[in-house]
């Protein structure tokens, strides 16, 4: 079996624990004829395997009533992976999801670290410059990178240790991001994982 992310320029395949990362414009979904499971935000590539009946999109075993109708099929599935924690997916934005027992309880999206960074370079020249991952969020910043890092970062910490739950970071930025939290799990393979548990369900909901 063979799990399938699809992206807007990008194809994560998933495979005995391994994984491959293809660009999209080079990528023949017919050059695989085994069982492909996938979740995909591109409705251009959806159209290319319509005629491929070994891919199987998982948005057909989603028990929609979970979650809320416009939600990412790609935060779902990292959700379907934890019973009951925080979930941090980081990258080109930032998505906060919460399980408890196996029900969504909500979350929220802010701007994701590189975005944040170009965001400030856009309102000023001045601010145009890197964020500083190793500041102390805990002190007042003393220069313009570290009053940036502590501006952006130290409320969505905060918010997210608030909660009280075990976090999971996961996304490309998620080894910088998770260096803030005193305690996380480190998970890069947490969408495949959801995807195997709602595989293992069987049924459609």
């Amino acid at each position: 079996m063979i799990l399938c992310d699809i992206g807007n320029t990008s194809v994560d395949l998933f495979r005995d624990g391994q994984r491959i990362k293809l660009s999209l414009d080079e990528f023949d979904p017919g050059s695989i004829d085994v069982d492909i499971y996938y979740v995909s935000v591109n409705a251009f590539f959806n159209e290319r395997i319509q005629n491929h009946p070994n891919w199987h999109d998982l948005r057909e075993l989603i028990d929609w009533d979970k979650y809320y109708p416009t939600m990412g099929i790609d935060r779902i599935m990292v959700c379907e992976a934890v019973e009951t924690g925080v979930i941090v997916d980081a990258g080109s934005a930032i998505t906060v999801d919460v399980m408890g027992g196996g029900i969504y309880q909500g979350g929220f999206i802010a701007l994701g670290l590189r975005t944040a960074q170009e965001a400030y370079g856009r309102l000023s020249p001045a601010l145009n410059m890197s964020f500083n991952f190793e500041v102390d969020l805990a002190k007042m910043a003393k220069n313009t990178p570290d009053a940036l890092t502590v501006g952006f970062l130290a409320p969505l910490i905060f918010k997210i240790e608030s909660l009280g739950k075990p976090i999971y970071v996961t996304g490309g930025d998620a080894v910088l991001l998770s260096r803030f939290f005193s305690e996380a799990v480190v998970d890069e393979d947490l969408i495949f994982k959801g995807m195997i548990k709602l595989i293992e369900k069987g049924v459609k909901c």
